[in-house]
C-alpha cells in the first residue's frame, strides 16, 4: 500500500470526535484542544501553556503534564 493510499484511508476513517492527528495537537482547532484537554485531564488553558512551552507533539505534551512541567504562574 502506498503512503498516499494510507493517508487517504486515514482521512476516510477519521473519527469526527477524535483528534485531527493522533500525534500532533493543533492549538488552532477547538476540537483538538477539547479532545486533548479531556484526554489529559487538564483545562484548555493548561493545555495551551503546555503546547506553548513544549510544542505540539502529543507525547512531549503528555510527558510535560505527567511530570508537572507546566505552570500558569
Amino acid at each position: 500500500m502506498s503512503d498516499l493510499t494510507s493517508k487517504i484511508e486515514h482521512q476516510v476513517e477519521h473519527d469526527p470526535h477524535g483528534p485531527h492527528d493522533p500525534n500532533e495537537i493543533n492549538p488552532k482547532l477547538a476540537s483538538d484542544i477539547a479532545y486533548w484537554a479531556k484526554e489529559f485531564g487538564v483545562t484548555g488553558q493548561l493545555l495551551h501553556e503546555a503546547i506553548r512551552v513544549h510544542g505540539t507533539h502529543v507525547e512531549k505534551v503528555r510527558a510535560a503534564l505527567a511530570h508537572h512541567q507546566v505552570s500558569l504562574t
